[in-house]
């Protein structure tokens, strides 16, 4: 019977493989099939025999390909094919110069090294995947009817699986049954991406009502999906059943390959994509492999020691020709007769010795170079892992490089391109301050205690998150131990995905709940706020209790209990408790429905459901629905959700309204709640989700459960309500909104609930009819709201709206019609649901907004002053809106109060080409022309968003541009995500960067992550620059992957960025010694190592080259052809690598104290394109020396051709070790170990090469020839003078350089010399010292725009600031008939000192524990300013413990900066005006501040 229901699923088959056969082109998806069907069939029969199997291997070589294809890699490389052409030349017996064998050696050595390592790391993969593909998995047997375990690698597409609770999935599954009684599965995919919070994924649809027990033997459906892909986030496709009916299959069903199964008993799926096909191998791509600059600048230099060895082989060979050609007929006697025993012609004899002199001058191409830099890189790699100060106890991780082959590129960067979110923030979003109906909640108290959070000592912080953090919730007590087996095997198979730390790393995270810290959950709730919703619970409940319906509320305590259900229900986050599984979840639809059809809807939605009076019809079909799961799966449901059935059937009995909504006992008052809030945890997708449901529960609204299809909230007073679930249609980077639609139990109305940004939301609110009073009201509500808005986002928070709308039942009916239509279409179904989504939430109801806070990272402002101090520019991309970015961008210090900013907002291209234009002219006018006019004129830009005001402006565009066409300016640029669109077309991209290279800094808000690549793409290829990108999230991928070098940080945000970067670091601080550190280390070492190499075999071969002229160019060498051979290989080879590895031209703690040190690699100060030919002149001077000297000692001596040439060996090697000495920087005792060794393998193997072989190579003869010259005391004498005259010139340059014109390094190098205290002293001065020759002083901008009657020039008077060294100047503005300040008025602190005149070092220090000021410059009346200036000693001002009182600015306030007219004087003044113009009751003078004054004034907060 069984076979003849296979039969037409066979035929089935049959035809469909039969049609693929036709058209193998045009198929692009795959169809599955169970392989059950066909277990008798032969192979070629089964449908799924071209798919991938599971095993994976991730090695490169078998044992039989290993040698061809290592060898054909490593020929890849230019310099190998030429090094195996020249040892196969010299088998050539007319051209050879060695013995042939002997030639081959460092080829095959070199080929042999780097073969080894290879085979090893190919080694270490294979064992890793041996260790994955023996992992065990429950497969269904069709013989023995039952699950059997099989190995992974034996799975195959289409076989059926069970998984338990902890496990690891092995392959793609489409999830086709569940223990769970909501028919989930959760999923922990912190191995995949990095994130800790539990995902859930459903059953696909067509099995949710299926009997419990899924019997793979009834199967018989077809599955069409998607080919395979790497996009973690799409899975599209759908199943056929045998009835024909199909039913589509999204991302929600398919479990991926690497994923935990968690709080879920048992699974079974089917296998969709199995092995390298899975999508977890496919987003696998390893370590990626870069070229640096630095390689590419060699490859320049090695091409032209190509040229100087043709060169010098066309010189010996024509050399040889005219030699040759000088003796006419007569044979000398020495000549040699061709192989047929004829002359050889002169021609002939010059090529000939051409290809020889190839062959002995071949070590001018160093060959050892190219392996040398591997080797030094690998160890680079290993220290920079080794440094503890780049390690991160709170998160237990460390930088990793993931490309090998870059290191000193990081010591050349010249922009840097960071994300904000999570890069310069924590990603910890904190609930700060709402605003509901129109009024403002401050929530000070919470203020607060996030300040106490600052200023907690890191240790202490740890210590509280590890103690608040409850313990991992286990599934069931019987899986304890496999739990502990499979995490350790979680973190050996997944290695694949990422490093063995990033599996580590996983692991530890997943211990804690994701965006939980302390910090984040315990909000002290506003007291105002906190009496209005008990308030407004009470009079609910009094309401329920006297069913009185709740429209009588008053509409402002309506808005406020509405507001804090929005922050509750419309979410994705999962409520769990740590002692059980799941205790009702959560489901994120992508905008799918629990209505299925208009049939539902209609039985769902007949008028008697409607009434108030009763919900049992619903409760009482979901109970149905329910126990016939549990009949089937008590044993397997959990404890929770047994609880929900046992509440659900108490509902049953209709007893009124109060029941309706409330699964507990009437007598139920609120007291319980704290009980069993301490035992629920809530995972949220995003940290903003968490925050705000935190911020909810404060106010004892509480997430409490969450199944598919109804949300259970619990409120204070009115006890559990379960808003029935609707649709969830989820947030999307287009619609930056989500929105519910539930059923209301207590007014039993259709209610959508949205949330989003701002930007979007007021667009949406719908507009109030101003003739009636309480259309007037909601149109204050949402001015004062936008108000509200503004202020937050000018504190730096991050900003949601928050709204509602009641739906009737006809629009319900209608939008869900089209709705439905939109989820069922297979063609174009995103941009449906798109429009689907679009028509919902219109006309919304404001209800309010939320201010979260994203915490600054620790030591961001001060790494960012730092780099920016290095000489980097600095680009912030951000997603974030405009005021909220900059906000931030000035508490980090990238935006100084004192630069001028230039916002540029445009609505069409039109408008960006003119903005752009505008902006151009202004900078060319007020930077790049050489008289200014002293009368401030103020500019004035066409356009209201072009927010550049400028103090003083020349009279002319004429005047000549005597600056550099490009050099940066006191500017910042401000552009937003439309704007950024516009500017980067290909028409106006020039002029955008023009404009935006002039700045100092850039900030890009609301900007996509296809616009961040865009941008790094544009200055990196039209700059010619070094980028560096930095990002935390999957939207800074496309820009990591497009810059120089892409540094990823393993944040909250998950690891797809690290997966994609070259580099990983823990945080954002870590960049600054990662670049000035590191990078400036690796970039001079290997700088310096390869200037050396090729020094060193252009000096070697250089010596052979003279004794050309005196052997008549015939290609002979004085030196033996072992030393030829081995000299580079082996003698001098190990000195250089340990100095490649450990050389530190200047300390760390000084490198990190004068950052302008890193300039040196900006430009490429160590290797220079006549760096190159200088060593090439030294080496061919050292070579004379080392040649003639000897030459000239032994002249007219009876010694034979060796006994001359060994000493010039021996001296080579001894000028080649003393001049590394002298361009060493520091020296250990391995630098001195390796000098010893190389001169002590040298001797041993020439006095045992000369002991034991006499007549080795015939007819030369080396025997006993350094046993007799070490008894000649003329070698001794000759190893004195001539290394000491070779290096000489090279030792008095140095010399020089150090003492009369050093260099920026040179003097770093002098500071580290010096003892610890004074070095510290000079450095603390250094840092105060006011344009101090390491950084030009640039000019003071004007801020933003002027009020021309605010300030007139007559009553500005001004004296001449200090220019020395003793301190900063400080300025006050006082009242005229005052004295000048005296001691009392220094100490009476900050609030009469007003600007801290900018030093280039040290801009205003906003720092994070700064208190707020209480007040902003004022201006004084115009008629009585006057300036004095006061120069402090350093030692009574410490540059940290001043902060100006300059606010930041608003729409409404400005502030300019007025530059006195003759130039001289550093003194500035502040004026601030309103955008009214400024009347003369504004003006307060700083002593007469009040409590209103403060008010106004603004602060930043960090």
């Amino acid at each position: 019977m069984a076979r003849e229901s296979e039969d037409p699923a066979m035929t089935k088959a049959s035809k469909v493989k039969r049609q693929r056969k036709k058209k193998p082109k045009e198929n692009k998806t795959r169809t599955v099939h169970a392989n059950i069907l066909y277990d008798n069939a032969k192979g070629e029969e089964n449908p799924n025999r071209h798919y991938a199997n599971n095993e994976i291997k991730t090695t490169k070589y078998t044992l039989l390909s290993f040698l061809p294809k290592n060898l054909f890699e490593q020929f890849h490389r230019f310099a190998n094919v030429y090094f195996v052409f020249i040892a196969l030349l010299n088998f050539v017996p007319v051209v050879n110069a060695f013995q042939p064998e002997l030639a081959l050696a460092p080829v095959v050595f070199i080929l042999s090294v780097t073969a080894i390592k290879d085979l090893w790391e190919d080694y270490r993969r294979h064992r890793s995947d041996q260790e994955i593909n023996h992992m065990d998995c429950l497969v269904y047997s069709r013989a023995e009817r039952r699950y059997v375990e099989k190995y992974w690698k034996e799975l195959r597409v289409g076989d059926f699986i069970r998984l338990r609770c902890n496990e690891i999935l092995p392959a793609d599954v489409l999830l086709l049954s569940s223990s769970d009684p909501d028919r989930l599965c959760h999923i922990e995919t912190a191995t995949l991406d990095g994130e800790t919070n539990l995902k859930q994924r459903q059953v696909v649809r067509s099995f949710y009502d299926l009997d419990c027990d899924f019997n793979p033997l009834k199967y018989n459906s077809i599955i069409e999906c998607e080919k395979p892909n790497n996009d973690l986030n799409r899975f599209r496709g759908y199943i056929i059943h045998r009835s024909g009916r199909r039913d589509a299959l999204y991302k929600e069903n398919l479990l991926l390959r690497g994923c935990t199964i968690r709080n879920t008993e048992e699974a079974v799926g089917i296998v969709i994509y199995a092995g390298h096909e899975t999508k977890a191998m496919l987003n696998n791509n390893g370590p990626r492999y870069k070229r640096s600059k630095l390689e590419r600048q060699m490859n320049v230099d090695v091409f032209w020691c190509v040229i100087i060895l043709l060169v010098m082989c066309l010189f010996a060979a024509v050399g040889h020709g005219l030699w040759m050609f000088q003796y006419g007929d007569k044979r000398p006697v020495f000549d040699v007769l061709s192989p047929e025993g004829t002359d050889l012609s002169p021609i002939m004899s010059a090529i000939y010795l051409f290809l020889t002199m190839i062959i002995v001058f071949q070590v001018l191409i160093p060959i050892s170079l190219f392996v040398s830099i591997e080797i030094v890189k690998i160890c680079q790699v290993y220290f920079i892992h080794q440094d503890m100060e780049l390690y991160d106890e709170e998160t237990d991780s460390h930088l990793q490089c993931r490309a090998l082959n870059i290191t000193e590129d990081l010591g050349q960067m010249q922009y840097i391109f960071s994300d904000k979110t999570g890069t310069l923030t924590e990603n910890k979003m904190v609930f700060r301050r709402c605003t509901v109906a129109g009024v403002e909640y401050s929530h000070d108290a919470n203020a607060r205690r996030l300040a106490m959070y600052q200023e907690m000592d890191s240790e202490e912080e740890e210590c509280t998150s590890h103690g608040g953090t409850l313990p991992r919730r286990d599934s069931v007590t019987s899986h304890q131990s496999a739990r502990v087996v499979l995490r350790s095997q979680s973190t050996k198979s997944h290695r694949r995905t990422g490093s063995r730390a990033e599996a580590k790393r996983a692991s530890i995270l997943s211990k804690h709940t994701a965006f939980s810290s302390p910090m984040e959950k315990d909000i002290t709730p506003d007291p105002q706020l906190l009496d209005k919703v008990n308030d407004c619970s009470s009079q609910m409940d009094f309401m329920r209790f006297h069913s009185q319906p709740t429209s009588q509320l008053p509409s402002d305590l309506a808005d406020i209990i509405d507001f804090f259900i929005a922050l509750t229900i419309c979410n994705t986050v999962v409520v769990s408790s740590p002692n059980q599984p799941r205790q009702k979840v959560r489901m994120r639809f992508e905008m799918k429905s629990p209505v299925k059809t208009i049939e539902t809807f209609i039985r769902r939605f007949t008028p008697s459901r409607l009434t108030s009076g009763s919900n049992n019809s619903s409760s009482s079909s979901l109970i149905t629905n329910r126990s016939s799961n549990k009949g089937c799966s008590s044993l397997l449901s959990s404890p929770s959700a047994e609880s929900t059935l046992t509440k659900l059937d108490e509902e049953q009995t209709p007893r009124g309204l109060e029941h309706a909504f409330s699964p507990v006992p009437p007598c139920y008052d609120g007291k319980g709640w704290n009980l069993e809030e301490g035992e629920l945890r809530y995972e949220a997708e995003s940290p903003d989700e968490a925050a705000l449901v935190y911020a909810a529960r404060a106010y004892k609204c509480s997430l409490v459960g969450r199944l598919p299809d109804q949300v259970t909230v619990e409120l204070p007073h009115l006890g559990k309500l379960s808003f029935e679930l609707l649709h969830t249609l989820g947030f999307d980077s287009t619609r930056k909104r989500m929105s519910v639609v539930v059923r209301h139990p207590l007014t039993d109305q259709i209610t959508v609930y949205t949330k989003g940004a701002d930007s979007v939301i007021m667009d949406l609110i719908r507009p109030p009819d101003t003739g009636s009073s309480k259309g007037k009201r909601q149109k204050k509500i949402v001015n004062r709201t936008q108000n509200y808005l503004n202020l937050y986002a000018a504190d730096g928070l991050r900003t949601l709206c928050i709204a509602k709308k009641i739906l009737s039942k006809e629009q319900y009916a209608c939008w869900l019609q089209r709705h439905l239509e939109a989820e069922t279409a297979i063609q174009g179904r995103e941009e449906l649901l798109f429009e689907s989504a679009l028509r919902l939430e219109t006309n919304l109801h404001l209800l309010g907004a939320t201010g979260i806070e994203d915490r600054l990272q620790d030591g961001v402002p001060e790494t960012i002053a730092s780099l920016r101090k290095a000489g980097l520019q600095i680009w912030v991309l951000t997603g974030d809106k405009q005021e909220t970015a900059v906000n931030i961008a000035y508490a980090c210090k990238l935006l100084d109060p004192e630069e001028e900013i230039l916002t540029l907002n445009a609505d069409s291209q039109e408008a960006c080409a003119l903005l752009l234009e505008e902006s151009l002219h202004y900078i060319q006018a007020k930077f790049l022309c050489s008289s200014t006019e002293q009368a401030t004129k103020s500019f004035h830009g066409s356009f209201a968003p072009f927010e550049i005001y400028s103090s003083s402006s020349p009279s002319s565009h004429s005047s000549s541009h005597t600056a550099a066409p490009f050099t940066v300016h006191r500017l910042g640029l401000v552009i937003d995500g439309r704007t950024l669109a516009y500017a980067l077309d290909k028409s106006l991209e020039d002029k955008f960067l023009a404009v935006a290279r002039s700045c100092r800094s850039v900030l890009c808000c609301r900007s996509t992550p296809l616009q961040k690549s865009m941008v790094v793409k544009l200055v990196r290829n039209k700059l010619k620059v070094m980028t560096l990108a930095i990002g935390d999230g999957a939207n800074d991928v496309s820009m990591i992957q497009v810059a120089d070098v892409g540094v990823g940080i393993s944040g909250q945000e998950g690891m797809q960025a690290v997966m994609a970067s070259d580099f990983a670091l823990p945080r954002f601080r870590y960049l600054q010694k990662l670049l000035l550190v590191h990078g400036h280390w690796c970039y001079s070492r290997l700088a310096n190592m390869i200037l050396y190499f090729f020094y060193k075999n252009a000096m070697f071969v250089a010596l052979i080259f003279w004794y050309q002229f005196y052997c008549g160019f015939s290609g002979s060498a004085m030196i033996d052809q072992w030393y030829l051979i081995f000299f580079n290989l082996m003698f001098s080879a190990f000195p250089q690598l340990i100095t490649g590895t450990l050389d530190k031209d200047v300390s760390a703690e000084t490198l990190q104290q004068l950052p302008q040190l890193y300039v040196n690699g900006q430009n490429s100060e160590e290797y220079k394109p006549y760096m190159f030919w200088m060593n090439m002149i030294d080496a061919f001077y050292q070579s004379l020396v080392c040649f003639f000297i000897p030459y000239f000692a032994y002249a007219d001596s009876d010694v034979d051709l060796f006994t001359w040439g060994t000493p010039i060996t021996t001296l080579a090697l001894f000028t080649i070790l003393v001049h590394l000495g002298i361009e060493t920087k520091t020296w250990t005792w391995m630098n001195w170990l390796s000098i010893a060794f190389s001169i002590a393998l040298f001797f041993t193997v020439a006095l045992c090469y000369n002991a034991s072989c006499p007549t080795c190579y015939t007819p030369s003869n080396p025997y006993w020839t350094m046993q007799r010259l070490l008894q000649d005391p003329l070698f001794y004498l000759l190893c004195v003078i001539t290394p000491l005259v070779a290096l000489l010139p090279r030792y008095f340059y140095r010399a020089c350089q150090g003492t009369l014109f050093p260099s920026p390094v040179q003097v770093g190098r002098q500071l580290d010399k010096l003892p610890a205290e004074t070095r510290r002293n000079i450095l603390s001065l250094s840092r105060v010292k006011v344009g101090s020759p390491l950084s030009p002083k640039p000019p003071f901008l004007s801020l933003t725009k002027p009020s021309p009657e605010v300030c007139n020039k007559k009553d500005q008077r001004s004296f001449p600031g200090s220019k020395t060294s003793q301190g900063p100047v400080l300025q006050t503005v006082q009242q005229s008939g005052r004295s000048p300040l005296g001691p009392t008025d220094t100490e009476r602190g900050l609030s009469d000192l007003y600007t801290l005149l900018p030093t280039e070092i040290d801009t205003l220090p906003y720092t994070k524990d700064a208190p707020p000021l209480s007040g902003g410059p004022h201006p004084p009346s115009s008629q009585d300013s006057e300036c004095l200036d006061k120069t402090l000693e350093a030692a009574d001002l410490s540059l940290s413990s001043w902060i100006t009182s300059t606010p930041l600015l608003t729409q409404t306030d400005s502030v300019q900066l007025k530059l006195p007219p003759d130039g001289d004087s550093q003194c500035v003044t502040y004026t601030r005006s309103s955008e009214e113009g400024l009347k003369s009751d504004h003006s307060v003078h700083p002593a007469q501040r009040t409590e209103q004054a403060a008010d106004q004034s603004l602060h930043t907060i960090l």
